[in-house]
């Protein structure tokens, strides 16, 4: 029986903020700009390309940090986030431009969030037959794994199929929506609900399982042996609201309107000729020229 291939859906903001962080300030290219995030986002890419060799890649941009529908819902969104340092925001579009020529597909949205675009793509694989592996450090995509699926840390070197997450992140990943709406998430400026931490929400969440069921059972809330049931249980019923506005927040939209087939996150052959003429514009030399003809050998290509 031939195995199905997975989805590799990556988390480009995550490993292009890490390279630019990790990777020597002087990076410059012959006219002086900086390319230090272009660089290390191209050695990421390709590692990953020789170590997994995958045939499906889909690489999901984000293209504002303060503009999406989830800023209509609740304008406050994110707003709290420092925009990128210039040097690093003027290398984003050179981080993309490297997907063509390396034969992956990428996408972004005016509307819809990397995570949205990583969630539709894991609903198709799913129509399609095909587990994902999600490849990201944010425990926000957790929600989107399923038994078969894989959550890679590539940076930490660490693998988390669907039984892993629990024990990793405080929920299973069909919860981690209701989790972040309970505790609030401070990275993205969602309140959540005052009072409720990660062991109250993880307590909460193993008894009524979803944010639907602790509140048709609010009642009961006062008797769980948890610390300050009486007072969780009030500030439950003062936050209703709140807490069912987060979980708007911290649900991954799995629908952005993106071609549904397999085909379309295919790998192509690395166009080297391209690549080779990107590199050279941003003065690399020649470790990822050699990367990229291994990679382009050692798979194989439809006619």
């Amino acid at each position: 029986m031939v195995a199905v291939e997975p989805f590799y859906l990556i988390d480009a903001s995550v490993f292009i903020f890490r390279a630019f962080y990790s990777m020597p300030e002087d990076m410059v290219d012959p006219e002086g700009r900086p390319v230090n995030a272009v660089y290390g986002f191209a050695r990421f890419l390709g590692d990953l390309l020789e170590l997994a060799r995958p045939r499906y890649v889909g690489v999901a941009f984000d293209e504002s940090l303060k503009d999406s529908f989830r800023n209509q819902i609740y304008p406050p969104y994110k707003a709290n986030r420092e925009p990128p340092p210039p040097a690093l925001a003027e290398q984003f579009a050179r981080c993309r431009q490297l997907c063509l020529p390396l034969g992956l597909t990428a996408h972004s949205s005016d509307q819809f969030e990397a995570d949205d675009i990583i969630g539709t793509w894991t609903e198709q694989a799913r129509r399609q037959g095909h587990p994902v592996v999600v490849v990201t450090k944010d425990k926000d995509l957790s929600q989107l794994i399923r038994p078969g699926d894989v959550f890679w840390d590539f940076s930490g070197s660490q693998r988390y199929a669907y039984d892993d997450i629990a024990p990793r992140f405080g929920v299973v990943p069909e919860r981690m929506a209701d989790y972040l709406a309970l505790t609030g998430d401070a990275v993205d400026n969602i309140p959540g609900v005052p009072g409720i931490g990660p062991k109250t929400a993880t307590q909460l969440l193993e008894s009524f399982s979803d944010l639907e069921s602790i509140y048709q059972n609010l009642e009961a809330v006062s008797r769980l042996p948890l610390r300050g049931a009486a007072r969780v249980q009030a500030k439950l019923l003062e936050h209703r609201d709140k807490a069912f506005q987060a979980r708007e927040l911290t649900r991954i939209f799995c629908e952005a309107p993106l071609p549904d087939e397999a085909q379309a996150l295919a790998r192509r052959k690395p166009d080297l000729s391209d690549l080779d003429a990107l590199y050279s514009q941003a003065g690399f030399g020649t470790a990822l020229r050699r990367q990229a003809e291994r990679f382009s050998a050692h798979a194989y290509w439809p006619e």
